[in-house]
């Protein structure tokens, strides 16, 4: 049962993607795609009127953001570059575009969303050929409950990528961010293209960050370095999300980058792993997108090291790690820009059934509003941690029971600990990173996620999404 319910985005295999799916249709249709983009020399018709678009909105940086980095190590292999197509909003980039060097390895997990949306099904088939040219990703429009023009759309996105680049649709990836339910203005993406393309650079790191960001209050970034047989490699990596966050990954996008020569079944089993590890322990809302993917691409174009075949080779314990290091870091920036977020509020359980059912009390914990607005109000309410854990669905010894707020045990064995401090708990509820330890007397499984408070602001952002 536990294996059943355990959080996992393993990559499925999909049916094979509408025709044309060879290699030779696709390269009719790279030639197609290559006249569409290419200048016309005849007399342009009239164009039509530009649409008018709402100036992009702006909301108080998160006062837990930490400090970004103006930039990320250049990485061999990959180039990077971002405009403004007015997807939705005028005045703010809404794509990036990136660009790899020939046999880039790539990886991915997604959303376990039933109404995913057209991406993340193209995505999904793509990945089947192991090797990736390019990445287009553009955020206001979600492309997601679009229909048939939805995957067209992708598809049209993808040739036009591909033309660019130089490379087959079937190696370009694509992600989309935003709204749901609207039809995606891909020729506003596709006419941008050629020029950002033309602009891309191993630099513009923070740029990119930025290109895909909705209601995030910041760009997160982060980098690592690990060591392959003692050669040094880079990992890079960009997120975006803020809210309709929950594990499946939550409203999150989240793209990973390396110099290292990994193949793409290796990678496929480390980058599950770390997302297991990180972005599947993360929730604002409990809300899980029909968006998320996280995506993975190794160029093989840094310091040369002996072939990896298997993902279990000892020499890959450092790059593993770093990676864990890595997707964990882009983890903690996510849910540190909830929407509205002031607090946050690491969950760990112990004394559980097995890990996931640790896994599961916590999440019954960390999606709780009734725990959440407690924390929001510096209110030292562990009675809602109790009503939580009850909830919860998974075996838990009331009368052995032990709550604690930090340093600060709160109850013990079923009832209230007799050296109980009010006032020292509600100093500590003061702080901006709340820890809620919990024990619920049964067995060794532990898990541990991350969460933040739920104010006034969720309710003020979310009201006003789409106005």
């Amino acid at each position: 049962m536990a294996k059943k319910a355990k959080a996992s985005m393993a990559l499925r295999r999909t049916p094979a993607p509408p025709k044309p799916s060879t290699r030779k249709a696709e390269a009719k249709s790279l030639k197609s795609a290559k006249a569409a983009a290419a200048p016309s020399t005849k007399r342009a018709a009239k164009k039509p009127a530009k649409p008018s678009l709402p100036p992009a909105k702006t909301h108080a940086v998160s006062p837990l953001a930490p400090k970004i980095p103006t930039d990320l190590p250049p990485l061999a292999g990959v180039r990077f570059a971002s405009g403004e197509a007015g997807v939705r909003y005028a005045g703010r980039r809404d794509v990036l575009y990136a660009v790899f060097a020939p046999e880039t390895q790539v990886a991915g997990v997604f959303t376990r969303s039933k109404t995913a949306s057209a991406p993340v099904t193209w995505c999904r088939m793509q990945l089947l050929h192991g090797t990736a040219r390019a990445l287009v990703v553009n955020s206001g429009n979600a492309n997601a409950f679009t229909g048939a023009a939805g995957l067209e759309a992708v598809r049209a996105v993808a040739e036009a990528g591909a033309a660019v680049a130089e490379a087959l649709p079937s190696q370009v990836f694509i992600a989309s961010t935003g709204v749901i339910g609207e039809p995606l203005p891909s020729q506003r993406i596709i006419k941008v293209l050629p020029e950002i393309h033309d602009r891309s650079a191993a630099t513009g790191w923070l740029d990119a960050a930025k290109a895909i960001m909705t209601t995030d209050t910041y760009p997160k970034l982060a980098s690592v370095q690990a060591r392959i047989d003692g050669a040094k490699v880079t990992i890079n990596g960009i997120a975006k999300g803020s809210g309709m966050i929950a594990p499946d990954m939550a409203t999150m996008l989240a793209f990973l980058f390396t110099d290292a020569a990994i193949p793409s079944p290796v990678l496929q089993t480390l980058l599950k792993e770390a997302a297991d590890d990180s972005f599947n322990c993360i929730t604002v809302d409990s809300d899980t997108s029909t968006s998320d993917t996280l995506l993975a691409f190794a160029t093989g174009k840094g310091a040369r090291h002996q072939p990896i075949l298997k993902a279990g080779d000892r020499r890959l314990d450092d790059f593993r790690q770093k990676l864990n290091q890595l997707t964990q870091a882009l983890a903690l920036q996510v849910v540190k820009d909830g929407e509205g977020a002031r607090k946050l509020i690491t969950v760990k359980v112990t004394g559980a059934a097995d890990d996931a059912a640790a896994k599961r009390i916590a999440l019954a914990i960390g999606n709780s509003p009734l725990v959440k607005t407690a924390i929001a109000g510096e209110d030292a309410n562990w009675g809602r941690v109790v009503m939580a854990v009850g909830k919860s669905g998974e075996a838990a010894d009331r009368d052995r029971l032990s709550i604690a707020f930090g340093p600060h045990l709160l109850a013990k064995d079923g009832q209230r600990a007799s050296g109980y401090n009010e006032a020292k708990v509600s100093a500590y509820m003061n702080k901006a990173e709340i820890d809620i330890l919990v024990d619920v007397g049964i067995g060794k499984g532990a898990a541990r996620i991350w969460t933040c408070d739920l104010t006034e602001g969720y309710i003020q952002i979310n009201g006003a999404y789409r106005s």
